[in-house]
């Protein structure tokens, strides 16, 4: 690493590989500015064809430049972008093209050296700023150094998350000085006990403006006094319905929550007034196992639907394994690997109620459907809780597709990590998972909630920091 005398303002040209490497480090330069040479732009195009990795980072890539741009004048692009829109203090973001540019002398006409011969230039033309090349390449950084070209590695390393992508769908309240909860300021509060045993809250106030239909809202983070879902929100009023407690009271199919945010997703899995309901999360939040849990509990207990359907995108996380014989549930088998260890789970913990047993097993695999996506156009599904798990792998044609499949008494259920994207050309913010959460976030029959807490075991809890 090389640097010299530093400035006022800072001026970072990134290398290609540096966004192949994290396609969201245009944001991670705080209140600088950031520089894309016409020659990465150029690499980009190159590596965007095809299946592999590299490709789709790159694709990612070339759609965030894409979403900074499109409604930006040629006189602002110029000008540079702000990264950060709602902050005064943000970075700009600054395309760099030399119609005439000269490679260095000695060196021949490569991609680096157009880099490097960019970069020289820019500094000569900004001597009141640093200007700082950043790369993953070693080569590339002991040619910048002697060249005496200030250069750094890109040690910002971050796996793209659900947060980046998707709302929290859930606004919990911030605390004063003395530890009270700021949710009821300057709010007036009505409460009216409805027939079928739920309370109400009508709050009005210029603090919920901003609410929606679906909103989960809690006091607090840990130990909530009150959580309660936004059934209708107009202006500065909205009415609130208590949730139920499944930490400590209820639980389903045996299964309690373990935090604020598995709270909010048992309710609205459990709600009949919700027909579609989005988890995100990472691995081992507890997606999959608390969704089953609700689907067990709602077809064979209350015989709210009649059958459980569970699809997937078939897409591996690398190479294909070839054919696969068998009938279509057969051949679907090797992807719904996810299902089968948490049924398991489930029934494991339900001793004494018999259905722990061969019998019982087998009159629930009848119930419950394993299909392929690519078979489900045409169909309606009626009575069913449909569960698309991994919905991120989907396009959002796809998940229109199966979302239009819901017939009469359907609960729809999407579970999805956008930091675990297998399908080539989709990225975090072009995804299905993206599109349906944005989509429908104010819809009352839809809830959304991004869980946080591990629940795998320490291990997973330390690679989810770690890595």
């Amino acid at each position: 690493m090389v640097r010299l005398n530093k400035k006022a303002t800072r001026l970072y040209v990134l290398d290609t590989n540096v966004l192949l490497h994290d396609p969201s480090a245009l944001f991670q330069f705080e209140e600088h500015d950031v520089v894309i040479p016409m020659t990465v732009l150029e690499e980009l195009d190159k590596h965007k064809n095809g299946r592999q990795e590299i490709a789709r980072l790159a694709r990612q890539v070339s759609r965030t430049l894409a979403d900074l741009t499109h409604r930006a004048t040629f006189s602002e692009i110029q000008e540079g972008l702000r990264l950060h829109p709602a902050r005064l203090d943000s970075g700009l973001l600054r395309i760099l093209c030399y119609p005439d540019l000269k490679p260095l002398a000695h060196l021949d006409d490569s991609a680096d050296s157009r880099i490097l011969a960019e970069t020289c230039r820019l500094r000569a033309e900004r001597p009141d700023a640093s200007v700082i090349l950043v790369s993953k390449d070693i080569n590339l950084r002991v040619k910048a150094a002697a060249l005496q070209v200030p250069v750094e590695d890109y040690l910002n390393d971050q796996v793209y998350a659900d947060s980046d992508a998707l709302p929290d769908g859930c606004l919990i309240a911030s605390q004063d000085e003395e530890g009270k909860s700021l949710l009821w300021k300057a709010m007036e509060v009505q409460v009216r006990k409805e027939p079928a045993g739920k309370t109400t809250y009508c709050l009005e106030g210029a603090n919920v403006k901003h609410w929606h239909a679906g909103m989960l809202v809690a006091d607090q983070e840990t130990q909530p006094e009150f959580e309660a879902i936004v059934r209708s929100a107009e202006g500065e009023r909205a009415e609130l319905q208590l949730l139920d407690n499944y930490r400590t009271q209820a639980s389903v199919w045996g299964v309690h929550a373990k935090d604020l945010r598995q709270n909010f997703a048992l309710n609205l899995l459990m709600d009949p007034e919700i027909d579609l309901v989005t988890l995100a999360g990472c691995a081992g939040t507890g997606k999959t196992f608390m969704t089953l849990a609700a689907a067990f509990e709602q077809t064979f207990d209350k015989k709210h639907y009649e059958r459980i359907v569970f699809t997937r995108a078939p897409i591996s996380m690398s190479e294909d394994i070839g054919f696969l014989p068998g009938d279509e549930e057969e051949k679907m088998t090797p992807w719904m690997g996810a299902f089968h260890d948490n049924m398991d789970s489930l029934l494991r913990n339900e001793e004494g109620n018999g259905w722990d047993n061969p019998a019982t097993r087998q009159f629930i695999q009848s119930r419950v459907q394993l299909k392929s996506p690519g078979f489900m156009r045409g169909r309606t599904l009626n009575d069913t809780f449909l569960i698309i798990d991994e919905a991120q792998n989907f396009t959002p044609k796809q998940i229109k597709s199966l979302i239009t499949r819901a017939g009469r008494n359907t609960k729809i259920v999407c579970l999805g990590n956008v930091g675990q994207i297998d399908t080539p050309y989709l990225t975090a913010n072009t995804c299905g998972m993206a599109a349906l959460v944005e989509r429908f976030r104010t819809w009352p029959h839809a809830g959304h909630i991004t869980l946080q807490s591990v629940e795998r075991s320490r291990l997973a809890l330390a690679a989810e920091d770690r890595l």
